[in-house]
């Protein structure tokens, strides 16, 4: 398995085996999102699909150490495509054991970020690669593509304020092709066509969810239940 993410690293940064190791960086940017145990945060969301009809809505989103997530939105069901319902970083850095390489320097909405492309070493694990866009200055993901087994690629773009010292976006836009999305057992949806051909050709383009988060409530414990 390391030979095999040893030739992929080699593809992925055009043959040069001497890239740097940005373990480190990565472990100081996990340091400061375990901070955070659990949080419960308020906001609203758009969701911009061309075949979905959805209106913005309130939400509420819950997360619990390592890896427990929900998001409640107000009148239905999130449509949260399965691949990105976590639409933060917190999911990302339960991987313990990968390859952290450089590669190299990029502008994100003003802000210079290193570029640091991440495989895990678990073969089974579903995300495949990860590339952060990170603020080494302020410790901060700026923009993350994501590569999985099951669910496509997706990117997430975030925008930081007051929630910045925890590692918290107060803005998230989450982006995916349509084609990808998959959508809970027993949830149907209005669509703008009622043709199947045009509706196909709707379904293979981009899809947008923006989250604006209103207020945290930080480390102040939330029970299991909230996640059943």
């Amino acid at each position: 398995m390391k030979q095999s993410i040893v030739f992929l690293l080699v593809a992925l940064l055009g043959g040069n085996l001497y890239s740097q190791d940005m373990t480190p960086l990565v472990r100081k940017l996990k340091a400061k999102l375990d901070q955070v145990n659990d949080y419960e945060a308020e906001g609203k969301m758009k969701t911009d699909v061309a075949f979905i009809k959805a209106p913005i809505g309130r939400v509420k989103v819950f997360y619990k150490k390592p890896n427990k997530f929900r998001l409640k939105k107000d009148g239905g069901i999130s449509l949260l495509p399965k691949g990105g319902v976590s639409v933060n970083m917190n999911s990302i850095f339960t991987i313990s054991d990968f390859a952290a390489i450089d590669a190299g320097e990029a502008l994100v909405n003003g802000t210079h970020t290193r570029i640091v492309k991440i495989l895990p070493s678990d073969e089974n694990s579903d995300i495949v690669l990860t590339t952060m866009y990170i603020d080494e200055a302020s410790l901060l993901v700026r923009k993350s593509t994501v590569t999985t087994r099951e669910n496509g690629t997706y990117t997430i773009e975030m925008n930081y304020g007051k929630f910045a010292q925890y590692g918290l976006p107060d803005k998230v836009i989450f982006s995916f092709n349509t084609k990808n999305y998959s959508l809970p057992k027993g949830i149907t949806l209005e669509f703008d066509d009622d043709k199947p051909a045009e509706t196909e050709k709707l379904k293979n383009r981009k899809g947008r969810v923006e989250i604006t988060y209103s207020n945290y409530t930080i480390n102040k414990g939330i029970g299991d239940e909230v996640f059943r």
